[in-house]
């Protein structure tokens, strides 16, 4: 009797290994032993409704095309958040959105991030854009060579005078570096100089607009998308004469501030996202981004 139970009690435990070799063991890696693509929340439900989040620039952008989206799709819901191209992308590595809006392409780190935590982030380029300086309307100052708009920002310029204006100190506005234009304005501007300790930095474009046209001694730097009456845009020049940041100017690259903005996903997009997507590559699509003050890819 002993050892009839002594059989079955090894009869069973090898039933169970053979179990949990054939289950538990291949649990967090795929046949290849990487660890699996992360869904987000609306790919498992099956959800009719889809999230972004990121830039500012990318904001009014994006607001207006899910609008149109969802008027024409009863039924399906695209929320829209900003934030800065940082926090878009930080919330997509961390599978939270089906879309990280931004402008500018993500940083090897972040790519690296993306894979660790089993996402593959896939770019589109769905417009491209101008990032305008701007000054208060009772400025004089009608331009900026490039070197003076550096060394404004990194502090070897402190005063109007410097440049062809007034007597009058310069207050800098910038982004805070969560914004992909912080970034893009530092690497095309400063080349890798940091912004002046002074710099009063804004979580949004529009706390820059809002400053800047309350402030005489102030400059900042917005999507040309943002561009009203309370603020004058600067020429510049990058070295090949003075160019304003007009439309034309902008979608031949002439203009020197000219840049992509991107949507980003988990993947080829599928599904809601997927379908989103093609109504921003549409004519249709397209057409908005140019009445919104954006210029299209195609």
């Amino acid at each position: 009797m002993a050892n009839r139970s002594k059989s079955y009690l090894i009869l069973t435990l090898l039933v169970l290994g053979l179990v949990f070799l054939g289950t538990g063991c291949t649990g967090d890696k795929n046949d290849k032993g990487s660890v699996p693509a992360k869904k987000t929340s609306s790919e498992i439900t099956g959800s009719q409704e889809i999230f972004l989040k990121g830039s500012d620039t990318v904001l009014p952008l994006a607001q207006a095309e899910a609008e149109e989206f969802t008027n024409e799709n009863p039924g399906k819901s695209v929320s829209v958040t900003g934030g800065g191209s940082g926090v878009g992308i930080t919330a997509l590595i961390d599978g939270e959105v089906d879309i990280a809006t931004a402008s500018r392409e993500m940083k090897p780190e972040e790519l690296e991030a993306a894979k660790v935590n089993g996402i593959n982030p896939v770019e589109h380029t769905i417009a491209y854009d101008g990032i305008s300086v701007i000054v208060n309307p009772q400025n004089p100052i009608s331009e900026l060579t490039f070197g003076q708009l550096r060394g404004i920002y990194n502090g070897s310029i402190s005063n109007w005078k410097e440049v062809g204006g007034e007597d009058r100190p310069i207050v800098t506005i910038s982004r805070d570096s969560s914004s992909g234009t912080y970034e893009f304005f530092k690497e095309e501007v400063l080349l890798g100089d940091e912004y002046r300790p002074d710099a009063l930095t804004q979580p949004a474009t529009g706390g820059i607009l809002l400053e800047v046209s309350q402030n005489p001694n102030a400059v900042g730097y917005i999507g040309v998308a943002y561009l009203d009456e309370s603020v004058k845009a600067l020429n510049l020049d990058a070295g090949a004469g003075s160019v304003a940041p007009s439309p034309e100017n902008i979608t031949s690259g002439a203009y020197p501030l000219s840049r992509a903005l991107y949507f980003y996903t988990n993947g080829e997009p599928s599904g809601l996202t997927k379908e989103f997507i093609d109504f921003v590559m549409s004519e249709k699509g397209q057409n908005l981004i140019s009445e919104v003050g954006y210029f299209p890819v195609q």
